[in-house]
């Protein structure tokens, strides 16, 4: 009879051993913590870049599991929104997120803070008010760069253009407004048109054909991203008119920097979006243990020309 309480007892042991939360001193002590990155797409030096940064971050934390998703296209909200969703039933430990649009992502990210996730927000702010921080560029700060660049390059006289993101996405709707409170400025500057390319170099490069057909006088281009201001300037070289029409970018995107160096783009202002991936990560860990975190941590921003580029080729 001793005997068999005996076994019964070391049983229970093994079997609290086992347990999650149970004896041993096992549990909470080997859990990780699981970052999700949702951007609006990983098809670009941009985005791969972005989770380059936060993998790095990542790496100096053993206890931080990190997942960087997206949808396969910038345009795919309903995507994106599914991912999140996803993550939310997965109980993940916190949220970063790229919103793809304002009003098709609240509903989710009410979902994420109703389920007790942290939830950050990086590249493209929202006005949502359940957001721990915004993390990224001041947008509107650098459309004004580079509206400043082409009133600088027109010697304040021309007809200009805009290539912009999809409709409705803030961050290129800020650089939009930037660009436009520069050109405001510049009373012989005429802003002709303004239309979407959803950040698709090859979308860029149609629309920038199109755009030359109806406006052959043309003296400069605004593109919102890089892929679409290589899509221009693809188009401007296919009817050689390169360093005739300026083509000024967002981003800067080693490729993007290349052809800014060569003369074939105009400049492109810089984001660092290696340093939005890592303060998402650094955001969310001090998210998950409760400490403090800036409303608004902003990565920095830059023009780059002929003159700088060499710097970030390094």
């Amino acid at each position: 009879m001793k005997r068999t309480v005996w076994i019964a007892c070391v049983v229970t042991v093994a079997v609290m051993c086992l347990l999650p939360a149970g004896g041993c001193n096992r549990g909470d002590a080997t859990r990780k913590h699981r970052i999700v990155i949702v951007t609006k797409a990983l098809d670009s030096e941009f985005w791969q870049t972005l989770k380059s940064g936060a993998e790095e971050a990542a790496r100096r934390h053993p206890d931080v599991e990190l997942a960087v998703l997206a949808p396969e296209r910038e345009i795919n909200i309903d995507q994106q929104v599914s991912i999140i969703e996803d993550q939310i039933l997965k109980k993940v430990s916190a949220l970063a997120v790229v919103p793809g649009g304002v009003s098709e992502t609240t509903p989710v990210l009410d979902k994420a803070k109703a389920a007790g996730i942290p939830v950050l927000i990086v590249d493209n702010d929202t006005p949502w008010p359940g957001k721990l921080s915004y993390i990224g560029t001041d947008n509107r700060v650098g459309g004004k760069l580079a509206g400043d660049a082409v009133v600088k390059a027109l010697g304040g006289r021309g007809k200009v253009a805009i290539i912009r993101g999809v409709l409705g996405v803030a961050s290129h709707e800020d650089r939009v407004a930037g660009f436009r409170d520069a050109i405001a400025g510049a009373p012989g500057i005429e802003l002709v048109t303004i239309q979407p390319a959803n950040s698709e170099r090859a979308l860029g490069l149609t629309v920038m054909e199109n755009i030359l057909t109806s406006n052959p006088d043309l003296n400069a281009v605004f593109a919102t991203n890089d892929q679409m201001a290589l899509g221009a300037m693809e188009a401007v070289a296919a009817q050689k008119l390169t360093g005739k029409i300026f083509v000024v970018g967002f981003d800067a995107g080693k490729e993007a920097v290349r052809a800014v160096k060569a003369g074939q783009i105009y400049a492109v202002v810089a984001q660092y979006p290696a340093n939005m991936g890592k303060q998402a990560v650094e955001a969310a860990i001090k998210a998950i243990k409760g400490e403090p975190i800036e409303k608004v941590i902003d990565t920095g921003t830059a023009l780059v020309t002929k003159e700088n580029a060499d710097e970030f080729l390094k």
